[in-house]
């Protein structure tokens, strides 16, 4: 019996590559890991900080030093959930992905809708 011949890959373009910035292109600042790895980190740093795990980031921007986040926090848990206390936090992040500075923006029932 014949081994099996190794499957062909497809050419890169195929694959959504993502384009790289020319070497010394400084139009955007370098962040180690990008948006998914200061993500990560905003989430486990705000956690380890409140004691509360944060229930998800609403917003994630690049700043000219690193990255803001916007987290959101379960603070209290109720019956019915909808009552709960949530609230958002701002989560600013170095250039590494490491946490620098944090604040709460607002408290508001997980039920609650933004008015505009």
């Amino acid at each position: 019996m014949a081994a099996a011949e190794p499957a062909k890959r497809r050419p890169s373009a195929d694959r959504g590559t993502a384009r790289r910035r020319p070497a010394g292109d400084s139009a955007t600042p370098s962040r180690s890991g990008g948006p998914a790895r200061a993500i990560r980190s905003a989430v486990k740093e705000l956690g380890s900080l409140l004691g509360r795990a944060p229930e998800s980031v609403s917003a994630i921007k690049p700043t000219d030093d690193g990255w803001e986040a916007d987290v959101e926090v379960l603070e209290l848990e109720r019956v019915p959930e909808t009552t709960s206390v949530m609230a958002t936090y701002r989560v600013t992040l170095d250039k590494k992905g490491d946490l620098v500075a944090y604040e709460r923006k607002r408290r508001y029932t997980r039920g609650q809708i933004d008015r505009r």
